[in-house]
Order: structure tokens, then sequence, then C-alpha cells
């Protein structure tokens, strides 16, 4: 007797999970690949990571998290914020400014080797000559690809706001050679 109510039970388990499942992903963790170059050496095309997408309710995102978020034309882009609101920044001779401090960007150095002679990775450019401001205002950051060379980023599309931030990324899951923790 105790077989009959075995099907309905695995199916309430099974609905169960599911729905479990489905409330996590749209609610706190989603997956997502990596489409393109932009990011590498740090990220690689085709890596499938996983987004935080429930942390930026409870903190404010922080210079150099890598963050996936909504771009102009519906796509989603992944990048690092390199600006946040109230900050000034300009890049000379390959060297990101702060608020007139010079800031290092340890994870750019293993490109930086591959330049010749006097290359640059990252063009010169000021905030004003990017977005007509002084300073990035509230709620919004200023977002750069790794592989500045090949990356469509603030400097093309402008700045992105709070709102249009889906999470921060934070693990790679697959390829397996690649699993790894980003962010840290």
């Amino acid at each position: 007797m105790a077989f009959r109510g075995f099907p309905i039970e695995w199916a309430k388990a099974i609905c169960i999970a599911l729905c479990a499942t489905m409330l996590v992903r749209l609610f706190l963790y989603a997956p997502i690949v990596v489409d393109g170059h932009s990011m590498q050496p740090t990220l690689d095309s085709g890596d499938k990571m996983i987004v935080n997408q429930i942390g930026y309710v409870f903190i404010e995102p922080k210079r150099f998290d890598i963050v996936v978020f909504h771009a102009p034309g519906g796509k989603d882009y992944i990048k690092r914020i390199i600006g946040l609101p109230g900050d000034h920044l300009k890049y000379e001779n390959d060297t990101l400014y702060i608020n007139g401090k010079e800031t290092a960007e340890p994870y750019l150095n293993s490109l930086k080797q591959t330049l010749y002679g006097d290359q640059l990775l990252t063009g010169d450019f000021t905030l004003e000559e990017m977005i007509g401001e002084e300073v990035i205002p509230d709620d919004y950051y200023f977002m750069m690809g790794d592989n500045r060379r090949l990356s469509k980023d603030s400097r093309d599309i402008g700045l992105i706001p709070k709102s249009e931030i889906i999470g921060k990324a934070n693990v790679i899951f697959y390829p397996f050679e690649h699993i790894s923790i980003v962010n840290d």
C-alpha cells in the first residue's frame, strides 16, 4: 500500500526542487557565458561563470569588481568597474589616475608585457573627453574591459547606471581547467 504514494511523493520532491532552483536562478545566482575577448587574460571567451545577483542589494559595487550589466542595445556585457560615483578619471601614458592619484592595475601586467616599444594598452583620455563631466555622477559607473584594445566599454557606450548592473561575476565553473574565483 505504501508503494502507491511513491510516484506522488517523487513528483512533489521534483516540483519543490525545480521551484527552488528557479528562485535561486532568478534572484540569487545566474550562469553567464563570456562572449568575446575584451576581458582577456582574466576571462576567456567561452568561460562559464556564476553571477551573484543579490550582493549589490546589500553592498555598493567596488572599484575593480568584475560585473555583468545591461548595455545599451540590449546586450549584456561583462567588464571591470574602473570609476565609482564621485571619481575623476584620467589615463595618461598607460597609467590610470583616479582623483589625481596614480592607481595600479596589476591585472593588466601580463598584457602590458606583450607590447612593443612605446605601444600603449590604454590610450590617453580624460573623463571630460569621454562623458563631458568632471566627475562620475551618483549611481553611475565607468566600466572597462581588461583587454583595452579590443573592449567596447564606457569609452564607447558611456557610463552605466547602477540599476543596469546585474551582478558581480564570482566564479568560473567551466571549462574545468579555468575553475577559479574572480574578484577576490
